[in-house]
């Protein structure tokens, strides 16, 4: 048996504000549009009064992921479907980080 060790670098995450689910359904130049970054990084969905997260994860483009994918429904998104069929999406709020090591 070999036992390798790997030490992995301190990953800091910047997180942004907690989002309301609403406001990620608007179009771009819409009043109230919120503008998440189309760059590589990490995000997680909640409802705004409990800190158990509904889903957790990672992407190489937040904006399409969130927006298109886990919001919207126009991209494949699994946990994005039951979230929308289940929940009550005006109680849910999103928050992502950009990082360009998203699979560590």
């Amino acid at each position: 048996m070999m036992i390798q060790q790997i030490n992995i670098p301190l990953i800091t995450l910047n997180w942004s504000d907690w989002v309301p689910w609403n406001s990620l359904r608007l179009d771009a130049g819409c009043e109230g549009e919120v503008k998440v970054p189309n760059q590589a990084g990490v995000y997680e969905a909640k409802c705004k009064d409990d800190d158990e997260r509904l889903t957790i994860g990672k992407t190489s483009d937040l904006q399409r992921r969130i927006k298109k994918g886990l919001v919207k429904g126009t991209l494949d998104h699994s946990t994005g479907k039951k979230i929308r069929a289940k929940e009550d999406v005006s109680r849910i709020v999103v928050r992502w980080a950009i990082t360009d090591r998203p699979s560590a």
